[in-house]
């Protein structure tokens, strides 16, 4: 399918939406301490957006029932928010979809509780860097293969798994629009990037090589196979003429 291009007054408008995201995660960082449970960061996170005149986009989506995804350790995504306090060395990553007046937009972050182990702190900084990375190559005449590989490379340079399963997307008026954005592929292969796309690219390394992952029983949390933990950093990025906009980064 075809992607649903964009106009700059849309991207706006999709802009204030990644504006409020980027707040909120800004408000619940102050949250990440040992002790406090995901049930009440994601309490946080409805009361924040409830604030500032946006809805989370997530809660009720094919059934969710919560305002974020809460990943924790070898939770990679779609964990739900519980009662378990996080520890010191843990690792959770929030990811939310924000709608501000029917435009939306996605971004995750991972967070540290205190200090995580050095291998674990090495992972998030890696994971972060392929991101941007990645948003490098979001372009006008590149292609979808571009970004993919830019993630990809960064992953085998320091032995990381990939979730393949767990693809970026179109974003726009819905949570996920054509086209897919794989977090692996070759250069200069698949779609065209073209002016007015709005993509989410959304790597998630494991510290485990394989990056192979299983499904709870609840139909949505994903963990690692081995039990290694893994960590995701997501943008909402326009492809501009002016090159990559990052919808999610608050300016």
């Amino acid at each position: 399918m075809d992607p649903i291009l964009k106009t700059r007054e849309e991207i706006g408008y999709m802009r204030e939406a990644g504006r409020i995201l980027k707040e909120c995660h800004q408000h619940i960082e102050q949250y990440m301490v040992p002790g406090t449970t995901t049930a009440e960061i994601n309490e946080h996170v409805e009361a924040f957006l409830a604030d500032h005149g946006a809805t989370p986009e997530q809660k009720g989506y094919k059934g969710y029932p919560y305002a974020t995804c809460a990943s924790v350790n070898d939770v990679v995504c779609h964990g739900f928010p519980g009662s378990q306090a996080l520890a010191s060395g843990d690792v959770v990553t929030i990811d939310m979809v924000v709608n501000k007046d029917g435009w939306l937009a996605d971004s995750a972050w991972t967070y540290a509780i205190d200090e995580p182990s050095r291998s674990i702190r090495r992972l998030m900084k890696r994971t972060e860097k392929a991101l941007y990375k990645a948003i490098a190559q979001a372009v006008p005449g590149n292609t979808l293969g571009d970004i993919g590989s830019a993630i990809e490379r960064t992953a085998r340079l320091y032995r990381y798994g990939i979730v393949k399963p767990l693809i970026g997307h179109g974003i726009g008026q819905y949570i996920h629009e054509p086209p897919n954005v794989l977090p692996y592929g070759k250069r200069k292969t698949g779609m065209m990037l073209t002016e007015g796309m709005v993509i989410t690219i959304e790597p998630i390394f494991t510290k485990g090589s394989s990056g192979a992952v299983v499904w709870d029983e609840d139909g949505w949390t994903v963990r690692t196979l081995d039990e290694s933990w893994g960590v995701q950093y997501e943008h909402t990025v326009a492809i501009t003429k002016d090159g990559p906009l990052i919808l999610t980064d608050g300016t």
